[in-house]
């Protein structure tokens, strides 16, 4: 991979981390840059979890403030985060393939309309939570991200608003720590048996970082039920995206 490839997979990466942190679309960036530089699927798959790590890392880091009002819930969630991404990342690696493929598309519609919708929906629950479809909706979820990842951002996003009595600014925190936790676990199998483009993986780290830094402080200032509706839109696109399989 020459320079010049690796200055553009940082800068897709720093783009990814923003994006992602924003409306849980990162790997709509970052997966079709590194096939866009000639990694093969599987390989493009496993690097780019590897690399959006970094953007957990970042927006954890200049999130700690707001994650630290409530470590035992952050626990909780941080423990279903992981058991998900290790499932994922172990059918991966037993069973690569479309195992997913089919399915994919309809999950990731499905959040993006309960996106859409989820002020309809919090007021027809009005102040109630629902903590058990929180933690398995997340669990799910991470399951996803840890196989695949396009779109899991979307799901946890989704089940967050529609579960919980969060603000927008800080369901897109807890989502990103969530996904962070799933990549993690699921980077860490990846890097040691699967076929990881580490020059790929670093440039794209480098800039996820730094783009998933610039997300908390742009959250809490951009219009929160615009940033909602974009969400929804753009995971109805990535779920027409991935349902070109079909076709």
């Amino acid at each position: 991979m020459s320079s010049v490839e690796l200055v553009l997979v940082c800068l897709a990466g720093f783009a990814a981390g923003l994006i992602g942190f924003l409306t849980g679309l990162a790997s709509i960036v970052s997966y079709p840059a590194l096939l866009a530089v000639g990694l093969p699927p599987v390989a493009a798959n496993v690097t780019n979890t590897v690399a959006m790590v970094a953007v957990g890392g970042g927006s954890v880091a200049n999130s700690v403030p707001e994650l630290s009002e409530d470590k035992p819930r952050m626990a909780r969630l941080a423990l279903v985060a992981l058991v998900g991404g290790a499932a994922g990342a172990a059918i991966l690696l037993v069973a690569p393939g479309e195992s997913f493929a089919a399915v994919v598309p309809v999950l990731v519609a499905i959040a993006a309309v309960a996106i859409l919708v989820q002020p309809r929906l919090r007021a027809l629950a009005g102040e109630r939570t629902f903590p058990v479809l929180y933690y398995g909706g997340v669990f799910l979820a991470a399951v996803y991200g840890g196989y695949f990842g396009a779109g899991a951002g979307v799901m946890i996003l989704a089940i967050t608003l529609v579960c919980t009595t969060l603000p927008m600014w800080r369901a897109v925190i807890e989502k990103s720590f969530a996904l962070g936790v799933a990549n993690l676990v699921a980077a860490i199998a990846f890097a040691v048996f699967g076929p990881v483009h580490w020059p790929a993986a670093i440039a794209l780290a480098v800039g996820g970082f730094a783009g998933g830094w610039c997300g908390p402080p742009v959250a809490e200032r951009v219009d929160q039920d615009l940033l909602r509706r974009v969400v929804g839109v753009c995971g109805l696109a990535l779920a027409a995206w991935l349902a070109r399989t079909w076709f």
